[in-house]
């Protein structure tokens, strides 16, 4: 069974509290380089989640494009920007992307059903 959301985000703060506990700091720096890539530059928070959407979906990484799709919708893309931009992966990375395109529209319209919570 799929995990909600909500045990979704939850399980994500976890396992990265974990990584960034390790004493790594390795973990820390890129985890810190990633944070820093998304922050509002030249670029709007929310192009650069689209942004951050569409190589996900191209890279096949279904958490990741969960992580994503909370984040475009958090930062208020509308269904028309997100499928948008799932157009450019599909584009860009083939029938391969597909399978991904299928849990994008899956995920995306349980985060719209429902509240969205701003990400911990």
């Amino acid at each position: 069974m799929a995990k909600s959301i909500a045990e979704t985000r939850l399980y994500r703060t976890e396992m990265n509290d974990k990584i960034l506990g390790a004493g790594l700091k390795e973990f820390n720096r890129f985890f810190a380089l990633d944070t820093a890539a998304y922050r509002e530059g030249a670029l709007p928070v929310k192009m650069k989640e689209l942004m951050g959407l569409t190589a996900s979906m191209v890279l096949r990484c279904n958490d990741c494009i969960f992580y994503h799709l909370d984040r475009c919708v958090t930062e208020g893309a509308t269904k028309e920007e997100i499928m948008e931009a799932m157009n450019i992966a599909l584009v860009v990375g083939g029938s391969i992307v597909i399978p991904h395109l299928r849990y994008g529209f899956e995920m995306l319209d349980q985060l719209l059903d429902g509240p969205v919570k701003q990400p911990e």
